[in-house]
């Protein structure tokens, strides 16, 4: 894993992107602090899948919602007071 300042970076991306296409690592640092990591890409088609629902789920209007929440607390009153300490 290399570090590389910004500024170098904006100088030389192609020769960078160059050593990422390659399998390298390169961090971006500025002022010596990491703020990014160029990887190199790799396709992975299973991080992410879109699925058909179940053949036995209902509906999306048919899901039943759940019952109310019963409290005693007046919720405006405690949303005042939350925002109150923001102020």
């Amino acid at each position: 894993m290399r570090g590389v300042q910004v500024a170098e970076l904006k100088a030389r991306l192609s020769a960078y992107l160059h050593r990422v296409r390659r399998g390298h690592t390169v961090t971006v640092l500025d002022r010596q602090t990491p703020i990014a990591r160029i990887v190199p890409f790799v396709s992975d088609a299973t991080s992410l899948s879109v699925r058909r629902p179940l053949a036995d789920s209902p509906a999306l209007p048919r899901v039943p919602l759940p019952p109310p929440l019963r409290t005693d607390a007046d919720i405006v009153a405690l949303l005042l007071e939350e925002r109150q300490g923001e102020r």
